[in-house]
Protein backbone atom coordinates (compact mmCIF):
# COMPACT_ATOMS: atom_id res chain seq x y z
CA UNK A 1 0.00 0.00 0.00
CA UNK A 2 1.11 3.59 -0.68
CA UNK A 3 -0.12 6.95 -0.87
CA UNK A 4 1.44 10.15 -2.53
CA UNK A 5 0.55 13.86 -3.01
CA UNK A 6 2.57 16.75 -5.31
CA UNK A 7 2.47 20.26 -4.34
CA UNK A 8 3.33 22.37 -7.55
CA UNK A 9 5.30 25.51 -5.62
CA UNK A 10 4.49 27.75 -8.23
CA UNK A 11 1.10 27.35 -8.17
CA UNK A 12 0.61 27.28 -4.41
CA UNK A 13 2.43 30.82 -4.65
CA UNK A 14 -0.02 31.90 -6.77
CA UNK A 15 -3.31 30.21 -5.48
CA UNK A 16 -2.95 29.95 -1.63
CA UNK A 17 -2.81 32.58 0.98
CA UNK A 18 -1.38 30.24 3.69
CA UNK A 19 -0.66 32.81 5.79
CA UNK A 20 -4.47 33.94 7.03
CA UNK A 21 -3.98 32.47 10.33
CA UNK A 22 -7.36 30.78 10.10
CA UNK A 23 -5.84 28.45 7.22
CA UNK A 24 -3.37 27.44 9.71
CA UNK A 25 -5.39 26.53 12.86
CA UNK A 26 -7.89 24.22 10.48
CA UNK A 27 -5.41 22.75 9.25
CA UNK A 28 -2.29 22.13 11.71
CA UNK A 29 -2.25 20.98 15.15
CA UNK A 30 0.03 23.44 17.39
CA UNK A 31 3.01 21.33 16.70
CA UNK A 32 3.18 21.68 13.24
CA UNK A 33 2.30 25.13 13.40
CA UNK A 34 5.84 25.67 15.41
CA UNK A 35 7.58 23.54 12.37
CA UNK A 36 5.59 26.31 10.32
CA UNK A 37 6.54 29.39 12.81
CA UNK A 38 10.12 28.02 13.51
CA UNK A 39 11.20 26.86 9.51
CA UNK A 40 14.33 29.42 7.49
CA UNK A 41 11.10 29.08 4.89
CA UNK A 42 7.97 28.83 6.34
CA UNK A 43 6.01 28.48 3.07
CA UNK A 44 8.02 25.35 2.54
CA UNK A 45 7.16 23.93 5.33
CA UNK A 46 3.43 24.75 4.95
CA UNK A 47 3.30 22.49 2.10
CA UNK A 48 5.57 20.02 2.78
CA UNK A 49 3.39 19.25 5.78
CA UNK A 50 0.18 19.24 3.80
CA UNK A 51 1.75 17.06 1.35
CA UNK A 52 2.68 14.20 4.19
CA UNK A 53 -0.92 14.77 5.24
CA UNK A 54 -2.34 13.99 2.17
CA UNK A 55 -0.11 11.41 1.24
CA UNK A 56 -0.65 9.33 4.67
CA UNK A 57 -5.00 10.27 3.96
CA UNK A 58 -4.44 7.89 1.04
CA UNK A 59 -2.21 5.52 2.43
CA UNK A 60 -5.56 5.57 5.36
CA UNK A 61 -8.21 5.19 3.09
CA UNK A 62 -6.74 2.22 1.13
CA UNK A 63 -6.48 0.33 4.66
CA UNK A 64 -9.47 1.62 5.87
CA UNK A 65 -11.66 2.55 2.83
CA UNK A 66 -14.09 5.83 3.28
CA UNK A 67 -13.46 9.24 2.72
CA UNK A 68 -13.68 12.05 5.12
CA UNK A 69 -12.12 15.53 5.29
CA UNK A 70 -9.91 15.85 9.00
CA UNK A 71 -6.36 17.07 7.82
CA UNK A 72 -5.73 18.16 11.33
CA UNK A 73 -6.28 15.04 12.56
CA UNK A 74 -3.29 13.48 10.93
CA UNK A 75 -0.49 14.79 12.93
CA UNK A 76 2.55 14.77 11.84
CA UNK A 77 6.44 14.79 13.45
CA UNK A 78 9.48 15.48 11.26
CA UNK A 79 13.20 14.59 11.20
CA UNK A 80 15.12 15.85 8.22
CA UNK A 81 13.47 14.34 4.97
CA UNK A 82 11.22 11.66 6.48
CA UNK A 83 8.43 11.85 8.95
CA UNK A 84 5.47 9.73 10.89
CA UNK A 85 2.04 10.79 10.47
CA UNK A 86 -0.70 9.05 13.02
CA UNK A 87 -4.36 9.70 12.47
CA UNK A 88 -5.76 7.59 15.71
CA UNK A 89 -4.31 4.18 15.88
CA UNK A 90 -2.90 4.35 12.72
CA UNK A 91 0.72 5.40 12.06
CA UNK A 92 2.48 5.76 8.90
CA UNK A 93 6.36 6.41 7.55
CA UNK A 94 6.82 9.39 5.12
CA UNK A 95 9.55 10.55 2.68
CA UNK A 96 9.51 13.94 1.14
CA UNK A 97 11.83 15.80 -0.90
CA UNK A 98 11.71 19.15 -1.88
CA UNK A 99 12.70 20.72 -5.04
CA UNK A 100 12.88 24.25 -6.70
CA UNK A 101 9.32 23.26 -8.37
CA UNK A 102 7.35 21.30 -6.09
CA UNK A 103 7.10 19.17 -3.04
CA UNK A 104 6.51 15.15 -3.01
CA UNK A 105 5.71 12.85 -0.04
CA UNK A 106 4.96 9.46 -0.09
CA UNK A 107 3.79 7.63 2.62
CA UNK A 108 4.31 3.59 3.49
CA UNK A 109 3.31 1.32 6.32
CA UNK A 110 6.83 0.30 6.90
CA UNK A 111 9.57 3.04 6.20
CA UNK A 112 10.93 3.04 2.65
CA UNK A 113 12.63 5.06 0.16
CA UNK A 114 10.50 7.67 -2.03
CA UNK A 115 9.72 6.26 -4.96
CA UNK A 116 7.06 8.66 -7.02
CA UNK A 117 7.46 8.83 -10.49
CA UNK A 118 7.36 12.75 -11.47
CA UNK A 119 5.50 13.82 -14.32
CA UNK A 120 6.14 17.01 -16.09
CA UNK A 121 3.03 17.69 -17.89
CA UNK A 122 2.84 18.67 -21.75
CA UNK A 123 -0.08 21.29 -20.93
CA UNK A 124 -2.44 22.61 -19.07
CA UNK A 125 -6.42 21.07 -18.13
CA UNK A 126 -6.80 18.87 -14.87
CA UNK A 127 -8.43 16.32 -17.86
CA UNK A 128 -5.55 15.94 -19.70
CA UNK A 129 -3.43 15.80 -17.58
CA UNK A 130 -5.10 12.73 -15.57
CA UNK A 131 -4.97 11.32 -18.81
CA UNK A 132 -1.28 12.06 -19.11
CA UNK A 133 -0.63 10.84 -15.80
CA UNK A 134 -2.67 7.53 -16.39
CA UNK A 135 -1.22 6.72 -19.54
CA UNK A 136 2.47 7.48 -18.12
CA UNK A 137 1.16 4.73 -14.70
CA UNK A 138 0.11 2.20 -17.23
CA UNK A 139 3.36 2.47 -19.53
CA UNK A 140 5.59 2.23 -16.78
CA UNK A 141 3.90 -0.99 -15.40
CA UNK A 142 4.02 -2.43 -18.27
CA UNK A 143 2.16 -5.66 -19.18
CA UNK A 144 -1.81 -5.89 -19.43
CA UNK A 145 -2.91 -3.70 -16.58
CA UNK A 146 -5.49 -1.71 -16.24
CA UNK A 147 -6.03 1.09 -14.19
CA UNK A 148 -9.71 1.20 -11.74
CA UNK A 149 -10.61 3.25 -9.34
CA UNK A 150 -13.18 1.41 -6.62
CA UNK A 151 -16.55 2.99 -5.51
CA UNK A 152 -14.47 6.18 -3.69
CA UNK A 153 -12.54 6.49 -6.18
CA UNK A 154 -9.05 4.56 -4.48
CA UNK A 155 -7.08 3.45 -7.43
CA UNK A 156 -5.91 0.31 -7.95
CA UNK A 157 -3.77 -1.84 -10.98
CA UNK A 158 -4.92 -4.95 -12.27
CA UNK A 159 -4.24 -7.69 -15.14
CA UNK A 160 -6.34 -10.26 -13.89
CA UNK A 161 -4.72 -12.20 -11.57
CA UNK A 162 -2.32 -9.52 -9.72
CA UNK A 163 -3.89 -6.27 -7.81
CA UNK A 164 -1.09 -3.69 -6.94
CA UNK A 165 -2.22 -0.51 -4.76
CA UNK A 166 -0.98 3.18 -6.53
CA UNK A 167 -1.04 6.61 -5.79
CA UNK A 168 -2.01 9.33 -7.96
CA UNK A 169 -1.32 12.98 -7.75
CA UNK A 170 -1.59 16.13 -9.87
CA UNK A 171 -1.21 19.55 -8.73
CA UNK A 172 -0.39 22.91 -11.33
CA UNK A 173 2.15 21.56 -13.88
CA UNK A 174 3.18 17.87 -11.82
CA UNK A 175 1.86 14.66 -11.45
CA UNK A 176 3.05 11.78 -9.67
CA UNK A 177 2.45 8.11 -9.30
CA UNK A 178 3.68 5.45 -7.08
CA UNK A 179 3.06 1.68 -7.07
CA UNK A 180 3.24 -0.70 -4.42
Amino acid sequence: MVGNDIVDLNEARHASNWQRARFLDKLFTELEQSYIRDAKNPFIMVWRLWSIKEASYKLHTQMYPARFYNPKGFECTLDKNSATAKFKNFQCHVQTRVTSAYVISEAHLDKKKLSSVIVKFKGPGQKAQSEELTTRLLKYAGGAYQLNKNTLGIPALSNGEEHRYVSLTHHGSYGAFAIS
